[in-house]
């Protein structure tokens, strides 16, 4: 293998000079320099010191340059602010509205004394009291224009300071970046015609708009509000409300549908679980937690039902409990069927995942909008908005485990004569076993959390309890309350998950 003068293989140097696109020589050697060395080489790279985050964000290193920018940023509104600006506008500001009030005071004062008023003491003490406030301003503005030359200096040796920085780490970076690209080519190299222009124009212009309006506030009014038009909100506000409209005359029927396969869900299991003896109910769950994570997970699941019961949240506890039963066991049976279709088919996991995005980022006080117009308030509307917050996790799960199934294992079964249906049921799913409890974990324990959430809207239960404890600052039974749902958390966190890894 042929090397060049500089030592370097003559397909390293020519792999280097394409990479780094300027000064091919220097860096030749300054990369010698930093590789021969397992500990950090001091370097000085001018050019990366003088332009700062423009030459980061030319070469492609814009984690660097984003974070050099802000500090470059802060240190020319010092120095600008210090320099031109009127640190003190502020409060000459307040003393002329102070100044307005005073004249009104003297007025008033003048005018009592020549009534010969009672007041006139009244308006007296209130005019040296303005204008004690106002020699109290005036002597702050004073402090903070004497102040100008040290914000210019703190900002010129915090300028000076990153430019050297970012000269002394700028080829150890770009060496370290130089190795990454050899060993994967589709990390940029930068010094593209996309990035140069980029890195120019976008450094300028924070640069240049930040400065402006720190160093002359209210100067360019673009620069402090959003340029934008009342008219423009009340259409888009009109608009979205004849859809919601159109929705609601057309699909009350889809609607009605919905709510009466909820309500058949829910009464179910509110007989069940409200209507029931208590003992019964708490005997099953006693020992549905004793068989599925031990005997001393039981004991303690006891001892949770005995506190709802003693004070008084039993009944409260069991309509919250027929609430998140019928929100999860729905979101479940729509959650893993719509993730095992999705985990065999990318395009339309790529297609729904956004909108799952959106119905777990969206606050639950938005989404409870259109809920209401379609649905009304009521249980109905509130197990839809537990829902919509808390489904999305045992899809994604699903997803997960289904995914995460060993391709060998599949083949293996496949070579044996397995069919669709034998590979679904005793292979995929006992693998993704694991996953797809965790995702049904997590749809309970989000469904459970929108409890005080959806009793804004009419759902009873231990939620209606918090809630009002909050409007009328009742501590101690908003504490208790809360309690309550933590034990029923606690609970069916233990059922489903079980005491067995």
């Amino acid at each position: 293998m042929h090397s060049g003068e500089s030592g370097l293989p003559i397909d390293r140097q020519r792999q280097l000079a394409a990479f780094t696109a300027t000064h091919p020589d220097y860096y030749v050697r300054e990369f010698q320099r930093i590789g021969a060395d397992a500990g950090f080489v001091w370097s000085f790279n001018f050019w990366a010191g003088l332009l700062g985050p423009i030459w980061y964000g030319m070469r492609g290193m814009w984690n660097w340059g984003l974070a050099f920018l802000i500090i470059e940023t802060f240190a020319w509104v010092q120095i600008i602010r210090g320099m031109f600006g009127d640190l003190a506008l502020s409060a000459w500001e307040r003393i002329a509205q102070i100044e307005g009030t005073l004249n009104l005071r003297k007025q008033q004062l003048a005018a009592a004394i020549e009534n010969d008023s009672d007041k006139a003491d009244v308006y007296q003490r209130s005019v040296e009291s303005l204008e004690n406030a106002i020699g109290g301003i005036r002597l702050e503005a004073q402090q903070l224009e004497d102040s100008a030359i040290w914000i210019t200096l703190g900002g010129l040796f915090l300028l000076v300071f990153i430019k050297v920085a970012q000269a002394v780490i700028a080829n150890t970076l770009l060496e370290k970046r130089f190795s990454d690209w050899l060993s994967d080519p589709s990390i940029s190299k930068g010094m593209t015609g996309r990035h140069i222009g980029l890195s120019c124009v976008f450094v300028a212009l924070i640069t240049v708009a930040t400065v402006i309006h720190y160093s002359f506030p209210g100067a360019y009014a673009v620069l402090s509000a959003f340029p934008t038009e009342p008219i423009i909100r009340l259409s888009t506000i009109s608009w979205v409300e004849w859809f919601f409209q159109i929705c609601v005359i057309h699909g009350e029927a889809f609607f009605d549908l919905i709510t009466y396969c909820i309500r058949l869900v829910l009464d179910g299991l509110e007989l069940i679980f409200v209507k029931t003896p208590w003992m019964v109910i708490a005997s099953f769950i006693v020992l549905l937690t004793g068989l599925s994570a031990g005997i001393r997970t039981a004991i303690f699941s006891g001892a949770f039902l005995a506190y709802m019961g003693v004070l008084g949240f039993w009944d409260k506890a069991m309509t919250t409990l027929a609430l998140l039963g019928t929100a999860a066991c729905l979101s479940i049976a729509i959650g893993i069927p719509l993730g095992m279709y999705c985990a065999r088919r990318p395009r339309f996991y790529a297609f729904i995942r956004p909108i799952m995005d959106f119905m777990q980022t969206m606050p639950a006080f938005v989404f409870m909008i259109p809920v209401i117009a379609f649905f009304g308030t009521g249980k109905a509307a509130a197990v839809v908005t537990t829902m919509i917050f808390g489904g999305t996790p045992v899809v994604r799960l699903t997803v997960l485990g289904l995914r995460g199934v060993p391709e060998n294992v599949r083949e293996a079964a496949i070579s044996y004569g397995a069919n669709k249906w034998y590979l679904l049921t005793r292979v995929d799913l006992p693998l993704a076993g694991p996953s797809i409890r965790a995702g049904i974990n997590q749809t309970i324990m989000l469904s459970l959390a929108m409890v005080v959430v959806a009793s804004l809207i009419g759902a009873k239960g231990l939620g209606e309890d918090v809630l009002e404890a909050l409007q009328y600052a009742n501590v101690g039974q908003g504490i208790l309350a809360g309690f309550a749902i933590l034990f029923c958390a606690m609970i069916l966190d233990r059922i489903v998950q079980g005491g067995r890894k």
